[in-house]
């Protein structure tokens, strides 16, 4: 999904936000027509992921896992809170011994961004061999609501000698003016964007899911934070990440960050010190959670012990967009939500269905599975554009048979899994991408149901054999359908959708926190939903 640039509250829209809705649509405008392979350039030298070593703290972990549960199970953990999920891709980069791969759509210029990005150098100063790889869209902005050109930044943390920083499709031209001109002469490729979410940390540890690095997937933004998960896997699945990071990173749609010589001027950011600006270094919320963390290497010690055994199968898509290559991810989520004997739970942030889901939920409706389903409301949505090409699935989705739900603003869950103490944002948003079948099967990752998921951008997810954990994230997906956290939609006696809330309240329109979302939903139906 292209990030929002813009961010909602309850008030009339301001100056700003009319801005950021214009830049949304503008982006949107440049990322749009048909795809082309992408233009020749020096290709970086192929380089692969480094073996698993016997020394460092998740060799240990490993050998804990595989004690307990034989060589081809890993260890898995969900990280349903946005402050764990912090917590632990800080834990994975101060215990890495020998190396880091980083695989992520956006990285943002913010206080979680700037935080994580200066333990990588840290890390890097150690000796640990990093590689980064981030769409380019990364490099052109600063946050969700702001566009900078970070070029220079990045190629001075590429400088590092053990730091190696490659983009996924680039603009060739890097400059404001050759990058709109590109996007209008070369609307198909520059359309393609790389979804994907992971890190992994020695070949032993990885965390794949739906977080981005940003401020609003940790809760620590004011305005809003996303409802977000990953799960952090010990073992072999850490193998399966690296194999789909080495696909992308030696692929012909990756290069290397253009060159600067920025001179003294590195110094400040290849510092092996956390030496954030003075308004960020003291933000609450960031200073509580890593005051905590000094608990976490007597926590470590049981870490093995503590993660929930599986089997895993990590999926993408190809990098490649050339001549009849499809994403494979569409097929295998639906090849699994197909298998269900029993129940499906789907928890999705942007759905836009299509003719093949329809035909699967009436499908499994015949055969008396369940099917649950979770996503954003209006009020809930920072892209109002999916929300304009989602609404008339609304009734179809529920003629089927299926169950659907939509998350408040203002879910129960906000406080705890949400926001990071003591934040308190404006909303809550859904950022999830999960479905768990049977109660034995689970899928996590980075995949919308939406066109851009499906046909324009490339996706990952792991698929885990393990009823355990299977049952506790349907129990959390449970959770945040209740009627607490969510609307339960329905069909009226003249066959209209409408939404019963918390305390037995039916409302015949969909909820908004504004009447400019409202307008901002009307206008993007405008657009074609192909584009989102």
């Amino acid at each position: 999904m292209i990030p929002a640039l813009f961010s909602l509250n309850a008030k009339p829209p301001a100056a700003s936000t009319v801005v950021r809705v214009c830049l949304y649509g503008g982006l949107l405008l440049l990322l749009a027509a048909c795809a082309s392979a992408p233009l020749p350039g020096p290709k970086p030298p192929a380089a692969y992921a480094t073996p698993p070593q016997d020394t460092g703290v998740w060799a240990q972990t490993e050998a804990q896992v595989k004690a307990l549960h034989g060589p081809e199970k890993s260890g898995f953990r969900l990280l349903d809170k946005n402050s764990e999920g912090l917590k632990w891709r800080l834990a994975l980069l101060d215990q890495a011994s020998h190396s880091i791969d980083l695989q992520y759509y956006v990285w943002f210029a913010d206080t979680s961004g700037q935080l994580l990005m200066a333990r990588v150098i840290a890390a890097a100063d150690r000796g640990v061999k990093v590689r980064l790889l981030v769409d380019d869209l990364s490099t052109m902005l600063r946050n969700m609501s702001a566009l900078e050109l970070r070029d220079e930044m990045l190629a001075a943390v590429d400088s590092h000698p053990h730091i190696q920083i490659r983009t996924f499709n680039a603009w060739h031209q890097r400059h404001w003016l050759g990058r709109i001109t590109e996007g209008a002469s070369d609307f198909s490729r520059i359309n393609r964007r790389m979804h994907n979410k992971q890190m992994v940390v020695d070949n032993r540890v990885a965390i794949i899911g739906g977080r981005n690095i940003g401020d609003e997937y940790f809760g620590l933004n004011e305005e809003f934070n996303f409802h977000d998960l990953d799960v952090l896997g010990v073992g072999p699945v850490a193998r399966q990440a690296s194999a789909v990071f080495d696909r992308y990173w030696n692929s012909d749609w990756v290069q290397a960050i253009p060159q600067r010589a920025a001179g003294d001027g590195n110094k400040p950011l290849l510092s092996t010190l956390v030496d954030l600006p003075a308004a960020m270094a003291h933000q609450a919320a960031l200073q509580a959670l890593l005051s905590r963390r000094h608990s976490e290497h007597a926590e470590q010690q049981a870490f093995g012990a503590s993660l929930t055994p599986g089997l895993s199968a990590v999926h993408t898509d190809s990098p490649s967009r050339a001549e009849g290559v499809q994403n494979h991810m569409p097929g295998a989520f639906r090849t699994l939500m197909r298998s269900a004997q029993r129940e499906v739970l789907i928890t999705n942030a942007y759905i836009i269905p299509d003719a093949h889901f329809m035909q699967d939920l009436a499908e499994l409706q015949s055969r008396g599975v369940r099917v649950r389903l979770l996503t954003n409301s209006l009020a809930s949505h920072d892209v109002p554009a999916v929300n304009a090409h989602y609404e008339d699935w609304r009734a179809p989705i529920l003629r089927t048979g299926a169950a659907l739900h939509e998350l408040r603003p203002d879910p129960a869950i906000k406080a705890e899994h949400v926001d990071t103490d003591p934040i308190r944002s404006g909303f809550a948003g859904l950022h999830t991408k999960a479905m768990v079948i049977d109660r034995s099967r689970s899928f996590i990752g980075s995949m919308n149901l939406d066109p851009r998921s499906e046909i324009i951008n490339s996706e990952m997810g792991v698929i885990i054999d393990s009823p355990a954990l299977a049952t506790s994230l349907a129990l959390r997906m449970e959770r945040d359908m209740s009627s607490a956290n969510s609307w339960r939609l329905a069909l009226n006696d003249q066959q209209l959708v409408v939404w019963h809330g918390e305390k037995g309240e039916v409302l015949d329109r969909a909820p908004a926190r504004s009447p400019w979302q409202r307008l901002q939903s009307w206008f993007f139906k405008w657009l074609p939903s192909s584009y989102y």
